[in-house]
């Protein structure tokens, strides 16, 4: 059956589970800047139940009811507080203001209009307190790769986990890419060694393009201060992985 790809949070964090490292940079990202966390896309909560249990005053915001629900789960097991906020990243209202915004693991990528991506980072400037920051990370896309996204199945084998219910899942992936829109249009099949396809999930997700992202920043009332290439903190190059970004008000 076909669903949603993150109407499964435990599902979620077995394929995805959390990066030492990025958790790590949030948490001194946090420390450094003091006071209040927001976090938009927050998931299951990877990076915020940290920040939290570290005594900072959190909030997560989130579109899934299930990402949600299992990211109260996990933070109730380990006895942390914070307010979880079901909502949408590219309009919400909080009614107060943080010191620190942070949209980790991709979580931008998921809004493919100009529009919504500059709606959210003008949604993010009115929310951050003076002297705030807003700390993000996408991928940094590579031209063969995208080019090479034929709609052909494949295997990822380094993405194969073990589920406590059904044993070693597979997870083959076929991809195609759409250069105008500049989205890359998925669909994940799960399978244990028994059962073919017993999650068939869609994810479309966005590039952004180096120099895009200071332009769709700049449109949002923002300003790109610095842009890391990993998560030591190494500065950004044309063969980083990924796109590290600090930004403040413009």
């Amino acid at each position: 059956m076909s669903e949603p790809f993150y109407s499964d949070g435990r599902l979620y964090d077995r394929l995805f589970p959390a990066s030492a490292p990025a958790v790590d940079f949030y948490r001194a990202a946090a420390d450094r800047q003091g006071g209040r966390v927001l976090e938009l896309g927050c998931g299951t909560g990877h990076k915020l139940i940290p920040i939290a249990s570290d005594g900072h005053p959190c909030v997560g915001l989130e579109l899934s009811p299930a990402m949600l629900a299992e990211a109260r789960r996990k933070a109730d097991e380990r006895g942390v507080e914070l307010e979880w906020v079901q909502g949408d990243m590219r309009s919400f209202d909080l009614g107060r203001t943080f010191d620190l915004v942070i949209i980790p693991a991709n979580s931008l990528l998921h809004l493919h209009e100009v529009r919504d991506l500059v709606d959210c980072f003008r949604s993010v400037r009115r929310h951050l307190a003076p002297g705030a920051r807003l700390v993000l990370d996408v991928f940094n896309p590579r031209v063969r790769a995208l080019a090479d996204a034929d709609g052909v199945r494949r295997r990822r084998d380094a993405l194969s986990f073990v589920d406590p219910d059904r044993g070693v899942v597979h997870v083959d992936v076929a991809e195609t890419y759409d250069a105008a829109a500049q989205v890359t249009r998925g669909r994940w099949y799960f399978s244990t060694d028994d059962d073919a396809d017993v999650v068939v999930a869609p994810l479309e997700m966005r590039s952004i393009f180096p120099q895009e992202l200071p332009l769709l920043l700049s449109l949002g009332g923002l300003r790109l201060v610095e842009r890391f290439g990993d998560w030591s903190g190494r500065p950004f190059t044309a063969d980083a992985a990924v796109q590290l970004c600090v930004c403040e008000a413009d």
